[in-house]
């Protein structure tokens, strides 16, 4: 593994060109290029989609839910300026909610009433360490949300409410700070930081164009994969004067 290269930490907000670009990109490629860069422990492990053939690249909008009690109640129960609300109201296009409820698989982040604000607010999405409730309503009504989750659930919220917004918080295992930018497929969904995704788009776009220019090899000589696979520096070198000639 190669160290990480000399990245200025800080946070930014990352242009749509650079979520646009990651979609076009597998998310286990993407995941190579965060190894690559010393960060492997970007995979929200146990958390799935439930709006399958949909590619996600949008930046998260964190919301961070915690165990009731009835002081955190008190503070937090507050209509429309809950944490829950605010948090949503930040999300719009190329943003993702992203909810903390701990791993609970019956408790959810909202329902179909709740999470109209994603859709009037054309946010690409929902990622959730917890459950998803009305998936057939949003289904239906076309609320065009990508959604990822642990389960399905019809409980509302029975041990946990939303407490905190805006924070950084922990999906499937993995850090998510505001901002960073929350890739997934039918694989399942990772996290990359906002001032790693530049980088790793464009490392990742030549990986994946020299993976396809060898399997181009490999039919086209009829040779075994481990001719060519992995991928060689030089093949990478090859393949970017290839592309080059072909005008891509």
């Amino acid at each position: 593994m190669t160290t990480i290269p000399d990245f200025d930490m800080k946070p930014v907000e990352v242009p749509q060109s650079v979520l646009d670009g990651l979609k076009l990109l597998p998310t286990a490629t993407v995941y190579g290029a965060l190894r690559s860069f010393g960060s492997p422990l970007n995979v929200c492990e146990g958390v799935r989609p439930f709006t399958p053939g949909q590619k996600l690249a949008a930046r998260a909008r964190t919301l961070r839910f915690l165990p009731d009690r009835p002081d955190l109640r008190a503070e937090v129960m507050v209509g429309e300026n809950a944490p829950e609300y605010l948090a949503m109201a930040r999300c719009g296009p190329g943003d993702v909610l992203v909810a903390d409820i701990m791993g609970k698989e019956k408790d959810v982040v909202a329902g179909d009433v709740k999470l109209l604000q994603l859709k009037m607010n054309n946010a690409d999405g929902v990622v959730v360490d917890g459950a998803i409730r009305d998936l057939g309503v949003l289904e239906d009504e076309n609320y065009d949300l990508i959604v990822y989750a642990r389960a399905r659930s019809l409980h509302g919220g029975p041990t946990v409410l939303p407490a905190e917004e805006n924070i950084q918080i922990q999906c499937g295992g993995a850090l998510v700070r505001p901002g960073d930018v929350m890739v997934g497929d039918d694989d399942g969904v990772i996290v990359v930081p906002s001032w790693m995704a530049a980088k790793v788009l464009e490392y990742a776009t030549l990986h994946e164009g020299t993976e396809n220019y060898v399997k181009e090899k490999i039919e086209a000589e009829n040779v075994h994969p481990g001719k060519y696979y992995p991928p060689s520096a030089e093949t990478k070198e090859e393949w970017i004067r290839v592309k080059k000639e072909r005008g891509l």
